[in-house]
């Protein structure tokens, strides 16, 4: 990052208030009167009503649309370990693009937790107060352990965007990628660098999107995890193969798809030049791609690549799915976020990027031509039919499957916020 750029981003989040939130009132609060219906005496008569049916909190709060955003800032973004306080810039992003694009009310939290217990106890505890839970930023593991504890122990939905977001907007840009190349997923070979939650998500939503298992290679910072290794975990155990591969030079023979969610400079251009013909990479670490896609075009004029960059083609944003996706959960009172609704944003983002884009989009682009093919797998994230598109699938969704408490909404899809 430039010296001037790193500061406009400090500029950003200082000035001309620090922080990138803050509160407004829904209700009048000018009069006497107002005082006295915002607070005491008037505000027992909801207090009473929640009392008597827990479900009227969603009828006298803003408990139906606000989404907690809580880490322990095990991973922030490439930074690492950093603490739960440094991840509190993150946090309140996530928050504004939950607002931004969605109208959808959100909280950071921040969890100093020594353990993934301690973790799962605090959220658990406050998971009530919201209308849904987005967790971001866990490091794996334990993230798998944390999810997988509060989607059993609460009442709203639990969403842990690095793995799902990631892997909704990857699985969709990988079908239309192979449509586009003459392949299906179903036959395709797959290597996925990286092992973590991203990685593991992305490979399981493959799977229930029709790829094979035993096509699926994973590797992770000591090779190709396999059925003869005695150093991984339960979580990586299983995506062991009984294979004779052990490097990534063995296993992108001949491969179809790279899907790197690893780190820089990881793939050469002479392993992408012994991948099969007509091949798709994924190249999604941040900032600085497992192969730089200038060398991956010079050495293959086949290729379709996706990186995590907004400068490139084929951005894989996690910002196109999850905003809709709480959109649609929240508007039918869904108690999770299952496979078949995650199944449904994909179907949803996939298809909008075979419609012609509106010239406001391409405005925002510089007017370049926007158009279903190589460099465009995926819509952009100001694609004002995303908000309808999505969230009217996974409401869907949530409805078709018995996850939702509410019908599908009579004022969807929606036109505006």
């Amino acid at each position: 990052m430039t010296d001037s750029l790193r500061q406009a981003a400090l500029d950003y989040h200082a000035l001309p208030t620090p922080g990138k939130l803050s509160v407004e009132l829904t209700t009048p609060a000018q009069t006497q009167e107002d005082l006295s219906l915002a607070y005491s005496p008037g505000v027992a008569e909801p207090v009473r009503e929640i009392a008597k049916d827990p479900e009227a909190a969603y009828l006298y709060t803003g408990k139906g649309n606000l989404v907690a955003v809580i880490s322990n800032g095990s991973a922030i973004l490439g930074l690492g370990n950093l603490g739960p306080l440094a991840s509190k810039p993150v946090m309140e992003g996530k928050s504004l693009l939950f607002k931004r694009f969605a109208g959808i009310n959100s909280v950071d939290i921040e969890v100093e937790a020594p353990s993934p217990e301690r973790f799962i106890e605090t959220v658990a505890a406050i998971a009530n107060t919201f209308g849904g839970i987005n967790l971001e930023d866990i490091k794996a593991p334990e993230c798998f352990h944390i999810e997988e504890a509060l989607i059993e122990r609460c009442s709203v939905p639990v969403f842990h965007d690095d793995q799902h977001g990631t892997a909704i907007v990857t699985v969709a840009g990988m079908l239309n990628a192979l449509e586009i190349q003459g392949k299906s997923l179903g036959s395709v070979r797959i290597v996925c660098l990286g092992a973590g939650a991203a990685a593991t998500a992305c490979c399981k939503l493959l799977l229930a999107a029709g790829a094979k298992k035993e096509q699926i290679t994973m590797l992770d910072s000591r090779g190709v995890i396999h059925s003869g290794r005695s150093d991984i975990n339960a979580y990586k155990g299983e995506w062991a193969r009984d294979t004779e591969m052990r490097t990534l030079d063995d296993a992108i023979e001949g491969a179809d798809v790279f899907l790197g969610v690893s780190g820089p400079d990881l793939l050469t251009a002479a392993q992408l030049a012994h991948m099969a013909p007509r091949p798709v990479v994924f190249a999604c670490s941040n900032p600085n791609p497992e192969i730089a896609p200038e060398l991956a075009h010079a050495t293959r004029d086949d290729l379709i690549m996706a990186t995590g960059r907004s400068d490139y083609p084929n951005q894989v944003n996690n910002v196109l799915c999850f905003p809709f996706i709480f959109r649609g959960a929240l508007d039918v009172r869904a108690t999770r976020i299952n496979e078949d609704m995650k199944l449904a944003a994909i179907e949803a983002i996939r298809k909008l990027a075979h419609q012609p884009v509106p010239d406001e989009v391409r405005a925002g682009y510089g007017g370049v031509e926007l158009s279903f093919g190589a460099d465009y797998i995926l819509p952009k994230p100001t694609d004002p039919r995303l908000l309808p598109e999505v969230a009217a699938a996974v409401a869907r969704a949530a409805v078709d499957s018995g996850a939702a408490r509410l019908p599908y909404p009579a004022h969807y899809p929606l036109k505006t916020l």
